[in-house]
Parts: C-alpha cells; structure tokens; sequence
C-alpha cells in the first residue's frame, strides 16, 4: 500500500507540475483583469524561483547583489506585466502595480520596499491627491518570496499573493508622510530629511552606484547636485498589509 501510495502521490505531483508549466507558458500576454491576474499568482504559488526560471529559459544568478531586481523582473515577465519602463502601474490594463517583497518563514518583510523616485527637480506634485506615489499604490498586487539568505536563490519559493488598496488609516499615514516629506524638500531641507523621518514613509538615497547625481534645489533657492532618492514604505507597514 505504502508503494502504491507513494506512486499515486507521484503521478499527482508530475501533473500538477505540468499543469503550472501550461499556466506559465511564455510569452504572457498582459492579464485583462484582476481574476485572470490572480489565477497567474495562484498557478506559481509554491513554485519555486529555479522552476520559473527554467519556464523562462532563464538562468539563475548566485545572488542577487549584482542582480538585486531579478526576482522581480522574473515575475514581472511570467504574470504578464507591460508597463516596461512606461510612468504606469505594471499591468497597464488593469491599473495595477506590482511589488515582489522579501519574507522571513513567518511571512514577515525583511526589509523596507522601494515605491518610486521622488522628483528633485522642481517637479514636486502640488497635493497627495495628484502625486505619482499615491497613484502607484492606489492598487497593489503584493508577492512575497522567500529571502532569507540560508535558502539557495533558485530554492526559493513564492508565496500567495495579495492584492491590495490602502484603507482609509493607512492612506491617511501615508498622506501626512508624504505631506511633511514633501514641504522639508520645497524649503531646501532634503540633505536633513534621514531614512529615520516618516511613520510608514521614508525617503532614502536611491541610485545604481554612489556616483549618480540629480539636479534638485538648496535651502537659499540655489540649483544643486545631490543623490536620487526613493519613497520606500516601512517593513511594519508592509507586515501589516501581508499579515494583518
């Protein structure tokens, strides 16, 4: 009984995995709506990155320092995503952006998650209503994968899916970051704002290397060059989102 258990268990496992290659064949056309993309996130759950990378005829690299976006390019090309480099959420169709997140075994973010740039040079939106960042999460298709760094890269696995949109609390939090943020960088005061500033939202120097600059405005007016930065959102802001 034990051997025809195992057999059976076999064949189930084979056709499960051929049945997630068919769902991930390539090219994949961009999801017309948040079922058919959530039946995609459905499909690669469990699957680990190796597995997805083979669909993809991919290789995988031995670690992500020099390749820290690959895990979400990956994903990005298997669940259809279009917008490319586009200022659009990545399922254009749909309105919807995605975010591949790191995670310890418990499912909690290892570290804090990038959202966007923030405009340095003079191009500061006027409200929260209107800004690029409430636009990018107004709709969030949140992927966590396993990170911690004891798994192999091409061991590690996906995790189910949320798609989510800030509720009324957390855009608020979101909102009074932003606001504050935004008035330190329009009084000249961005070489003050520290990644300790903002409750949910924090402002970090974001760039390929150490030597990129971008123009941006000093405390006296005065044209200035200093690093890109990025809006990123806390980890406990983001376990809470995938947690509860």
């Amino acid at each position: 009984m034990g051997n025809g258990g195992g057999s059976e268990h076999s064949k189930h496992e084979t056709a499960n995995i051929r049945y997630h290659a068919r769902m991930i064949r390539l090219p994949s056309p961009p999801p017309q709506s948040e079922a058919e993309l959530l039946l995609r996130c459905q499909a690669i759950a469990g699957r680990s990155l190796g597995e997805l990378a083979q669909a993809c005829a991919l290789a995988v690299p031995e670690n992500l320092q020099r390749h820290k976006g690959w895990s979400g390019q990956l994903l990005e090309q298997i669940l259809g995503a279009d917008a490319r480099s586009l200022p659009e959420p990545d399922f254009t169709a749909i309105a919807v952006e995605m975010k591949t997140i790191p995670v310890d075994h418990q499912g909690r973010p290892l570290e804090s998650t990038y959202v966007c740039t923030v405009p340095l040079d003079g191009g500061m939106e006027a409200s929260w209503e209107a800004s690029w960042l409430r636009r990018k999460l107004a709709r969030v298709l949140w992927l966590p994968v396993e990170g911690t760094r004891e798994i192999p890269l091409a061991e590690r696995r996906v995790g189910t899916a949320v798609l989510w949109s800030p509720s009324n609390a957390q855009e608020q939090q979101l909102r009074q970051d932003w606001e504050e943020l935004s008035e330190m960088i329009c009084m000249g005061e961005l070489e003050q704002i520290t990644a300790r500033l903002g409750t949910v939202l924090q402002i970090r120097p974001k760039a390929a290397d150490s030597h990129s600059r971008c123009n941006s405005v000093g405390a006296g007016g005065e044209a200035i060059r200093t690093h890109p930065r990025g809006y990123y959102l806390r980890a406990s802001f983001t376990r809470q989102v995938l947690l509860g």
